[in-house]
């Protein structure tokens, strides 16, 4: 197993300049997405031969697992990024994952890149009937309601080619099947609220849920009053649950949104430390009071330079 935290090929630093503004993509070989991506197999495929490179070759799916949620991670950062040439590239780091982990498989004799891409291809066919068969479908929500439908007969069959050796321990079929408790909590959260809304388990609008989640602050208060600490703890979860929720009926993603809560919670904060040292003090030493009026400054400036920006569409006409 691997001792070092990441592999000494990935290299993500870049020049600061190269990260200053818009970046256009180099010339490449003129290749197709098929010719490059069998290019990439066998790369990978050499660097985990005998001869190849010793990190690569020590690699296992357990050590694998940090870089597949980084990566993850990394694409969605590069998306609100605006910057297109380091959105493909965390792509390519994200589509490497899954070309290291299907190398691995290969080599154990379980399953090849191909029998990857294959599957996902013909799982996408027959959850669209609508597109590639006779069904119809009127909206976006009957093709979810009808993928659903599809994928827990999946779930059927597949249960049915293992056999009934283990019928009797299983426990009973339930619509929520299929959601990894191995998720990050609020988007466990949000596909399991998702899962009950497809079956009809919802609220009629948003109001309902803006009332339960006012609902479950007032009981945490009162539990953080009985010094219960299970209580304190359910309570919470309870409180972040619905919340949770309402950001699914409001058709936000709250990992997304915490995300990005962390990282305006952060530059403001930031902000606040610069203000603190122009003014010749560091900020762990400055009164709460005024501790409190840097916060107020820093968000009344952002709230400025974002009324300076102009947008995109204004900024293009005016040139």
């Amino acid at each position: 197993m691997a001792s070092r935290k990441a592999p000494p090929r990935k290299t993500k630093s870049r020049s600061s300049s190269s990260r200053q503004g818009s970046r256009k993509a180099p010339k490449r070989q003129k290749l197709t997405a098929g010719e490059w991506f069998e290019r990439l197999v066998a790369l990978q495929a050499r660097l985990r031969a005998p001869n190849g490179c010793p990190w690569d070759r020590e690699q296992t799916h357990a050590t694998l697992r940090t870089y597949l949620i980084e990566e993850a991670y990394e694409v969605l950062d590069a998306m609100n990024s605006g910057d297109d040439v380091k959105f493909a590239e965390e792509m390519g780091d994200l589509l490497l994952q899954v070309v290291f982990h299907s190398q691995i498989a290969t080599e154990q004799g379980r399953f090849t890149v191909a029998d990857v891409i294959r599957e996902v291809h013909e799982k996408m066919v027959r959850r669209h009937p609508h597109v590639f068969g006779e069904k119809r479908a009127r909206d976006a929500a009957e093709v979810l309601r009808n993928w659903e439908q599809i994928k827990a007969q999946e779930r059927q069959g597949a249960q049915g080619r293992e056999g009934n050796a283990t019928a009797k321990t299983e426990r009973p079929k339930s619509l929520l099947d299929g959601v990894p408790r191995t998720l990050p909590a609020t988007m466990e959260g949000l596909q399991l609220t998702r899962k009950a809304s497809r079956a009809g388990f919802d609220w009629d609008n948003a109001h309902g849920v803006f009332e339960k989640l006012r609902e479950e602050c007032a009981e945490l208060r009162h539990a953080s009053e009985t010094k219960d600490a299970a209580r304190v703890e359910e309570e919470m979860g309870d409180l972040l649950f619905a919340a949770v929720n309402l950001a699914r009926f409001l058709q936000v993603d709250p990992e997304i949104a915490l995300k990005n809560a962390n990282a305006k919670f952060a530059r403001r904060f930031r902000e606040m430390e610069r203000l603190s040292a122009d003014n010749g003090q560091a900020f762990a030493e400055v009164p709460r009071a005024e501790k409190e009026k840097l916060w107020d400054a820093t968000k009344r400036n952002e709230k400025a330079d974002a009324e300076r920006k102009p947008a995109k569409g204004e900024a293009a006409g005016k040139r």
